[in-house]
């Protein structure tokens, strides 16, 4: 069984100030979980952590990692805005994008960041934007094929949008070599939201493996290797997590292994993690308001995929907490639905749970990361609150719920909504 990090009274009491739905993070979860990543790689002196902001783009979350010294993993101009108005700039930043406009890549480089290439072409687009190649730059790497660990098939980097073929990336070194290029990084993320020890380590292989390659073939100066995101988190209840001191020691063998003979003993770890950061440190509150008996039993609550939509999109499983009921037995059989327009509007089919009554409050669990921030507005429904309990117990609006003006705010030169009423 699942636990929550919060009891059902302090929901209630947050509840009576900000109603439901919201989106509830814990400080002290959060905080434990970065401390524990910067000492599971404590052995490589230039270790970082960028998190991934467009798994939860909050400026009060990105501030507390980046007390422990995370930077910010960007994909998009407003991420790159976002991170420098929390003041992370320079080689804080790592911008990692793909179909690349040119005014994003000219952003990256007036707030300092690292540009992490994920096309060859990109070279001659950024040197025409910004008139010469940065002294640092990085190449995201896709070896291809499956990626498997002990025979099981992990992902499917053959069939991803993202990075460059072994030669593409050798080549792109020697062109960015002459162009005035000192330093180099390399990246990889080949598979996703691995509950696995073995994953990282793997990957760490093929990446110090091609590092050494790259630099053996160029004379290339590789100064950090990014091993990207991928460690995952159990969103089931039988699921045991990664342990994250094993992964650390696992990718410290490699790299005695692979890097340290070939005298390549100075190069930094990276990684951008966003689902391992915060997805066990935040839930979705929400409310049973609706009950339905036809051919199936369904509870409506009051928020739906507009607030998660990672059930909708994916089938993704999220474990359900009728909170008080903890204890009782998990004896009904229900479908959990929100109220869009849509049948997949459901954040769990045919699940066994305690019966619920009008007015419970349901945690949907495991939402921190990849959760508010794939929100929409179909249905013209609202983004909830994001809401931060504090380790002193008490708790933070870190994100208002948007009002029906906000929705309506990109219409302003109709004359017409100047007589709305909101």
């Amino acid at each position: 069984m699942k636990k929550t990090f919060v009891t059902k009274e302090k929901l209630e009491e947050i509840a009576r100030s900000y109603p439901t739905p919201f989106y509830l993070y814990d400080e002290k979860g959060i905080r434990e979980n970065v401390k524990e990543l910067y000492d599971a790689f404590s052995w490589n002196p230039g270790f970082k952590e960028y998190f991934a902001v467009k798994a939860t783009p909050n400026p009060f979350l990105i501030q507390i990692l980046h007390e422990y010294g995370c930077g910010c993993d960007c994909s998009s101009m407003t991420e790159l805005m976002l991170s420098e108005a929390v003041g992370i700039t320079g080689h804080d930043v790592m911008f990692s994008s793909n179909d690349t406009p040119e005014e994003e890549f000219k952003k990256a480089a007036e707030v300092g960041g690292i540009i992490n290439l994920d096309d060859i072409t990109h070279i001659e687009k950024v040197e025409h934007v910004l008139g010469a190649l940065p002294k640092t730059m990085s190449c995201r790497y896709n070896p291809g094929g499956l990626f498997k660990i002990s025979n099981s098939i992990m992902d499917n980097p053959g069939d991803a949008k993202y990075g460059m073929t072994d030669g593409q990336i050798e080549e792109a070194f020697r062109v960015m070599m002459d162009k005035g290029v000192e330093e180099f990084g390399i990246h990889a993320f080949l598979a996703s939201n691995t509950v696995s020890n073995e994953y990282y380590p793997m990957l760490a292989k093929v990446l110090f493996e091609l590092a050494v390659r790259l630099h053996q073939k160029t004379g290339a100066k590789i100064s950090f290797i990014n091993l990207s995101g991928g460690i995952g988190i159990p969103y089931r209840p039988e699921q045991e997590k990664n342990d994250i001191h094993v992964i650390g020691e696992g990718v410290r063998k490699v790299y005695e292994e692979v890097l340290v003979p070939a005298g390549m003993g100075d190069v930094a770890l990276y990684t951008e993690l966003g689902r391992y950061m915060l997805g066990p440190y935040g839930c979705l509150v929400t409310r049973a308001i609706n009950e339905k008996h036809t051919h199936k039993e369904y509870i409506g609550v009051d928020a739906c995929a507009v607030n998660l939509m990672r059930p909708a999109m994916y089938g993704a499983y999220h474990h359900i907490t009728v909170m008080g009921k903890e204890e009782e037995p998990c004896d009904h059989l229900y479908d959990v639905t929100g109220s869009l327009c849509e049948n997949n509007d459901k954040f769990a089919i045919d699940r066994e749970l305690p019966r619920i009554d009008m007015g419970d409050l349901l945690v949907i669990h495991d939402t921190g990361a990849h959760g508010f921030s794939m929100g929409y507005n179909y249905n013209g429904k609202l983004k909830s609150s994001e809401i931060l309990l504090k380790e002193d117990g008490s708790f933070q609006l870190i994100r208002r719920a948007e009002t029906p003006e906000d929705y309506f705010a990109t219409f302003d030169f109709c004359d017409v909504l100047k007589n709305m009423k909101y």
